[in-house]
C-alpha cells in the first residue's frame, strides 16, 4: 500500500484584502494544481471591514481544500497566523501573504527543500519592487534592530514568509504569549533552516498595513518581547547620568574652595535636575511596560475569537487560548 501524498497547509491572514484576494487563489491554483503533493488553504480574515470575509466564504463554497476561519474582531497579523499554523492539517505549513507579494512559484521549490531534510525554509528578500527608499531604509533598521539586540539567528529581509516542518509547527503550537513576534520564535527554536531568495514583487492590489508606526510598534513587540534590553539600556543610561552628576559636583567644589569663586547661575543645576527626573520617568516608564505585559499573560485569554469557519471540522477542537463564539458554531454548521 502507498503512503499518503504529502500534504501543505497554506495559511494566509487577511485584513481589507478584497482587492488581491480574489488574484491570489487562482495564482496558488496555478502554481500547485498540477504538483505531485496536495494541499490545503487556511483564510484567516482578521476582522475585515470589506468584503473580505464574503469573498474567501465563496471560495471555499466551490473548494473544499479551502478553509475559513474569521475572527470577531481585528487581533492582529500574528495571531492570524497563529490561527492558521493551530488548524494547519498538512505535514507542513508555509506562511504567505494575500497581496502576492510573496510569489506562489516559490513554494514547490520550498517543499522540495524542506523534503531534503530542512525544517524550517525562509524565503529572503534579496530585492523589493515597488517600495519607496523610505521603506526599504526603514526595513534594513528594523532587520539591524533584531539580529543585534534579539536573536543574532534572525535572517535579514526574511519576514513571515515561511515553510515549517512537524517539529516547528509543534514548537511554534506550544508558545502562546500574548505579545507574538514570530520571527523571532522561529528563530528561537534553532531548527535546521535554509534561505530561498526570492524577489519580491510590488503589491498587486491594495495598500501595505505597514505603515512606518506599525513597523516600530512592531519592532518594539520583538524587543521586549525577546529580551531585557530596554531595562539594561535604562540602567546604563542612569549610570551615566549618576556619574555626570558627581563630575559636576567635582567641578563645584572645585570651583567652589580652590578657585575661590562661587557656582555660577542656576540654570546648569536645574538643567541636571531636569534630566536626572526624565532618566527616571523612563525608567520607571520601562519597568511598567514590562510590568504590563505581565499582567496581560497573568489574565490566560485566548489569543483569538474565532467567529465563523467553513470546511472546518469541528471535531478537532479549538487550539488552547483560542476560542469560538457558540452563534459561530452554528453558522459553521450550516455552511458545513
Amino acid at each position: 500500500m502507498s503512503a499518503e501524498p504529502f500534504l501543505l497547509s497554506i495559511i494566509v491572514a487577511a485584513y481589507n484584502e478584497e482587492a488581491s484576494l480574489g488574484l491570489l487563489v487562482p495564482a496558488l491554483r496555478a502554481a500547485l494544481d498540477h504538483q505531485r503533493f496536495h494541499y490545503e488553504l487556511l483564510l484567516i480574515d482578521d476582522g475585515s471591514s470589506d468584503r473580505t470575509a464574503a469573498i474567501a466564504r465563496e471560495f471555499a463554497a466551490s473548494d473544499p481544500r479551502i478553509r475559513l476561519i474569521r475572527f470577531s474582531r481585528n487581533f492582529g497579523q500574528q495571531a492570524a497566523i497563529t490561527a492558521g499554523l493551530d488548524h494547519a492539517r498538512g505535514d507542513a505549513a508555509v506562511v504567505i501573504d494575500a497581496d502576492l507579494q510573496d510569489p506562489p512559484e516559490l513554494l514547490p521549490e520550498m517543499v522540495r527543500l524542506h523534503l531534503q531534510g530542512y525544517e524550517i525554509v525562509s524565503a529572503q528578500r534579496s530585492h523589493r519592487d515597488g517600495e519607496s527608499g523610505l521603506k526599504r531604509l526603514t526595513a534594513r533598521f528594523f532587520y539591524f534592530l533584531m539580529r543585534r539586540f534579539v536573536d543574532e539567528r534572525m535572517q535579514p529581509q526574511v519576514g513571515d514568509f515561511r515553510l515549517y516542518g512537524p517539529r516547528a509547527l509543534a514548537a511554534l503550537r506550544s508558545m502562546r504569549e500574548q505579545h507574538r513576534f514570530l520571527r523571532g520564535m522561529a528563530a528561537w527554536t534553532g531548527y535546521r533552516e535554509i534561505i530561498l531568495p526570492f524577489s519580491r514583487p510590488a503589491r498587486v492590489a491594495g495598500e501595505t498595513k505597514y505603515s512606518l508606526l506599525s513597523m516600530l510598534r512592531f519592532a518594539w513587540t520583538g524587543i521586549s518581547s525577546f529580551s531585557a534590553l530596554p531595562l539594561r539600556a535604562s540602567l546604563m543610561l542612569g549610570v551615566l547620568t549618576a556619574a555626570a552628576g558627581f563630575l559636576y559636583l567635582a567641578y563645584a567644589v572645585y570651583i567652589t574652595f580652590v578657585l575661590k569663586t562661587t557656582v555660577h547661575g542656576w540654570t546648569s543645576i536645574v538643567a541636571l535636575q531636569v534630566i536626572l527626573s526624565g532618566v527616571t520617568l523612563i525608567a520607571v516608564g520601562l519597568l511598567g511596560e514590562y510590568v504590563a505585559r505581565i499582567y496581560e499573560e497573568s489574565k490566560g485569554r485566548p489569543l483569538y475569537l474565532v467567529e465563523e469557519t467553513a470546511n472546518l471540522d469541528q471535531a478537532e477542537g479549538i487550539a488552547p487560548k483560542a476560542n469560538v463564539t457558540h452563534s459561530a458554531a452554528a453558522r459553521a454548521a450550516r455552511h458545513e
